[in-house]
């Protein structure tokens, strides 16, 4: 016991010379030129540990921009900052906010409390900071607060305490991360007098546990409760009553884990509290999301099944067709009337090598008869090949064959819907059927094929032989297509150019266009895949006008909540950890929107699908669309994020 003595009396003396807190030459200029003010002016303090230290001085003097300068929410234009013999002016932002979560403690005169939270939650918030789990930082906020009288007000939120009661919120959170500094900001100013009373009782109860108390006030009678006054005029340090400190050993005061950040699920919970704070304008800041979304799988989705209802309509063509139709390129006669294909051209191509069928077509707008009903439709006057060459089978009877050609007779095969609409549910074979004034006996019905890739439907349609229309429906020699099938699809390009050569001879002229069936189909897949291109950029254009909606209300929450954002930095938050905070309420807000949009948009779709409009959903369009939305989030979300993080803690906590 002899031996310990002097040691401790040796460890207390070197303590009393070396100071918790040394300012050396200490100034702090706002702004440049002939605009600057000095806050202080070359300031030399020493505060040792467990001094009870009031700052004093009128409005203006530079009391506060001294204590912020001590609270590491400010750094001196010029001198030296040592805290427990380390300087600390030198050091970055988040250095910074380590030695503010560990060793110091806010008390501000209007609380600066989070509406938003709870009292625990309140006094828990640099816990959060230094990566405590949240049943550890519950049970030290709890333990706070029921040593000031206020287990009874854990869940309260801050609109539902008196202000003497808000008070000791702020300075059990002040005490949460066991650290040895108190900074009192007029922590009476807002108070009654028997309210401030207490609140100076427990700071004076916390000074005996061995806090350093540093006490900002204008109060005379505040100040002399105080070991030591320091009085404060201009910037300059006027008088120092420079009371011998009194050494006092630390408490129960276990200090927060060094290092540390807030866990993934924290911060989470934060961002959800944030955003459900105003429920209203995050609905409306989700809703540009959600139509952007909903849009982009709706239209890709009509679009794509556009384009895929088309291959199927056109699938019955095949790659192993030819088609030629009158008329050179961009050359129209001058009565718009195309006469250079006649059926002999057709019978001539028949006698070149692989070719297996071909058939000329000419097609005209009739009136038709039959039990009672009358029908406007297409008479499509063609040869007997026509089944075959367009993959299109008879349901019942027959087609036409070259002795119906021969003897031109008057026959004719009906389409579904001709039949349907002219014959309802009875059966049209050996009926007749008035074209314009002309009887034909129906000979064949063929199987149903739909509407083709332009809407128009294929079953309004009825098909005579090409002699007998020729004269006795429109009178002409000409016709308007010839369609080639060739019997080996790798040979087409070669036919093609047989096919042109012969006709070039025959015509004495190019006056009619080759076309085989996989060009007609590239082209039409082309356009198809443009219009779709144009559908979903439109839907896009909407998306980001919903990441900018979300870019706007997040700087206008960076707004709202700037002294917050400086209250959390007082309390420990790094940079980083406001702009993950603030990134992910907007990656929130745009994921929920995406996940509210895909579901608005497949259920859009089914109801498109039910009303029988070609649709396609494709699961990688659902999973980029939702991406997407991802994206918008971190990218309107970042600058908003970068802006909030980047504030100045002295002037977030300024601010009103």
């Amino acid at each position: 016991m002899t031996t310990l003595l002097p040691d401790l009396a040796r460890h207390q003396e070197a303590r009393a010379r070396t100071p918790l807190i040394a300012l050396r030459g200490v100034s702090r200029v706002f702004g440049e030129g002939a605009t600057a003010v000095t806050a202080l002016d070359a300031v030399d303090l020493d505060i040792h540990q467990g001094e009870f230290v009031a700052l004093l001085g009128p409005s203006g003097s530079g009391k506060t921009t001294l204590m912020n300068l001590i609270g590491l929410l400010d750094r001196p234009s010029s001198g030296s900052y040592a805290l427990a013999g380390e300087e600390v002016g030198t050091l970055d932002s988040d250095a910074l906010a380590a030695v503010r979560r560990e060793r110091i403690g806010f008390i501000f005169q209007q609380y600066s409390l989070i509406p938003t939270l709870s009292a625990v939650e309140n006094v828990a918030l640099p816990a959060l900071y230094a990566g405590l789990s949240g049943a550890e930082r519950h049970m030290r906020a709890a333990d706070q607060l029921g040593r000031l009288g206020l287990a009874e007000r854990l869940g309260h939120r801050p609109t539902q305490l008196s202000g003497g009661q808000q008070q000791r919120v702020s300075i059990a959170r002040a005490l949460m991360n066991g650290g040895d500094i108190i900074l009192a900001d007029e922590p009476t100013g807002a108070l009654d007098s028997r309210t401030g009373a207490e609140v100076m009782a427990i700071l004076h109860e916390l000074h005996r546990a061995g806090h350093t108390i540093i006490l900002v006030t204008h109060a005379e009678e505040l100040a002399e409760q105080a070991e030591r006054q320091i009085r404060l005029r201009d910037g300059r340090i006027v008088s120092d009553s420079g009371a011998v400190p009194t050494i006092r050993e630390s408490g129960d005061r276990s200090a927060l884990p060094k290092g540390g950040a807030p866990r993934a699920l924290d911060t989470l919970r934060t961002a959800t509290r944030a955003l459900g704070a105003n429920i209203l304008r995050t609905a409306l800041t989700l809703l540009g999301i959600v139509i952007g979304i909903a849009s982009v799988i709706i239209m890709l989705a009509i679009g794509n099944g556009e384009k895929e209802a088309m291959l199927q309509r056109l699938s019955h063509l095949g790659p192993d067709l030819l088609t030629i139709t009158a008329g050179a390129r961009n050359v129209r006669s001058a009565d718009g009337v195309t006469a250079t294909l006649i059926d002999a051209d057709r019978a001539a191509i028949t006698g070149l090598p692989n070719v297996r069928a071909a058939i000329s077509e000419y097609s005209t707008t009739v009136t038709l008869r039959g039990a009672g009903n009358d029908l406007r439709t297409s008479a499509q006057a063609t040869t007997p090949d026509l089944p075959q060459v367009r993959n299109w089978a008879l349901a019942r009877g027959s087609f036409f064959g070259e002795a119906e050609i021969a003897r031109y007779a008057a026959v004719a095969v009906l389409g579904q819907t001709v039949a349907r609409n002219l014959f309802g549910d009875d059966d049209p074979l050996g009926r007749y059927v008035l074209v314009n004034t002309v009887p034909f006996q129906v000979i064949g019905l063929l199987e149903p094929r739909g509407a083709n890739s332009w809407g128009r439907d294929q079953d309004d349609v009825l098909f005579v032989p090409l002699s007998t229309a020729s004269l006795r429906l429109h009178g002409q020699r000409h016709v308007q297509s010839i369609t080639v099938q060739v019997a080996d699809t790798r040979q087409v390009d070669a036919t093609q150019e047989a096919v042109t050569a012969l006709l070039a001879e025959r015509h004495g002229a190019i006056d009619f266009q080759v076309r085989n069936t996989a060009q007609i189909l590239a082209t039409v897949t082309a356009s198809r895949d443009g219009a779709t291109a144009m559908l979903g950029a439109i839907a896009l254009v909407s998306l980001l006008v919903g990441g900018i909606g979300v870019m706007n209300i997040m700087l206008v929450s960076v707004t709202e909540r700037t002294r917050e954002i400086g209250l959390r930095m007082a309390v420990g938050a790094r940079r980083r950890d406001v702009l993950r905070q603030f990134s992910l309420e907007a990656l929130m807000i745009c994921t929920a929107g995406g996940l509210v949009g895909a579901a608005i948009g497949l259920a859009g779709t089914a109801v498109l699908e039910a009303l029988a409009w070609p649709i396609v959903v494709e699961p990688i369009t659902v999973v980029l669309a939702l991406a997407s939305a991802c994206l918008t989030g971190l990218a309107a979300g970042y600058l908003p994020a970068r802006k909030a993080a980047g504030l100045d803690p002295v002037r977030a906590l300024a601010n009103e």
